[in-house]
């Protein structure tokens, strides 16, 4: 199949804004029910409260970069530059909330496991996961042929994306300081709904960001194309 062409004129931002302005209040109340919804945890104090950002930003990490794997796969089907903007918009956010979730777990292991790092089986795979993608942001960054960028990024997303099995996996599959992944029925009924409500608002957040940063890559390839039409017309 044969590479498709971007539209000339990038996809429009709509209602994507009120989207946002509603994301970002969402997340303001699902924060506001978790901090002061839900009583100190017995052991660790308001310290556990950090879950209600670290937990769901994980979880909406591995969507981010299922989505990623997906538009890549599909790229790698139909040739449309359209679904690699999709999977690199995709894969920044996705990597965005990657380094979230270390920078938080480290800062909720000093207090629980007395050190900022160890090289616990969870969080070694979640920074090999990291730096994945962050080769993926910097491979697209350096290869200026768009059609081979395209290619060799979807293989690196879909190789990133992979890897959040093993991310999953990881407390079950070695021996771990991390606990293992909790469920409604292992934890206090009270850290359930802010948890669920925190989870639904980064959703919402990173699909916003997602459709914003791939309506500026558009309007980039965009502007890349008409300098190119101009170049061929000129020459």
């Amino acid at each position: 199949m044969t590479s498709s062409p971007i539209p000339w004129v990038p996809p429009k931002a709509g209602r994507w804004p009120w989207f946002g302005a509603f994301a970002i209040l969402f997340l303001i109340a699902g924060q506001v029910l978790g901090i002061a919804g839900s009583a100190p945890d017995r052991d660790m104090g308001d310290l556990e409260k950090i879950i209600y950002v670290h937990v769901p930003a994980a979880w909406v990490m591995s969507v981010t970069f299922a989505v990623v794997m997906y538009f890549s796969l599909k790229y790698l089907w139909r040739r449309d530059e359209r679904d690699d903007l999709a999977a690199a918009a995709a894969a920044e956010v996705g990597t965005l909330l990657n380094g979230l979730t270390l920078a938080l777990g480290m800062i909720f292991a000093k207090p629980t496991w007395g050190v900022w790092w160890a090289w616990d089986a969870r969080l070694t795979s979640t920074l090999v996961l990291f730096l994945i993608f962050i080769g993926y942001i910097s491979l697209r960054g350096f290869v200026d042929d768009t059609e081979r960028r395209a290619q060799w990024s979807a293989a690196v997303g879909i190789l990133g994306a992979v890897n959040v099995g093993i991310v999953y996996m990881s407390v079950r599959w070695w021996r771990t300081l991390h606990q293992m992944q909790s469920s409604p029925a292992t934890v206090d009924p009270s850290y359930v709904l802010p948890l669920r409500v925190n989870a639904f608002a980064f959703l919402f957040l990173m699909i916003y960001f997602v459709r914003r940063r791939y309506e500026a890559l558009c309007l980039d390839r965009a502007a890349e194309h008409a300098a190119e039409a101009a170049a061929l017309g000129g020459a």
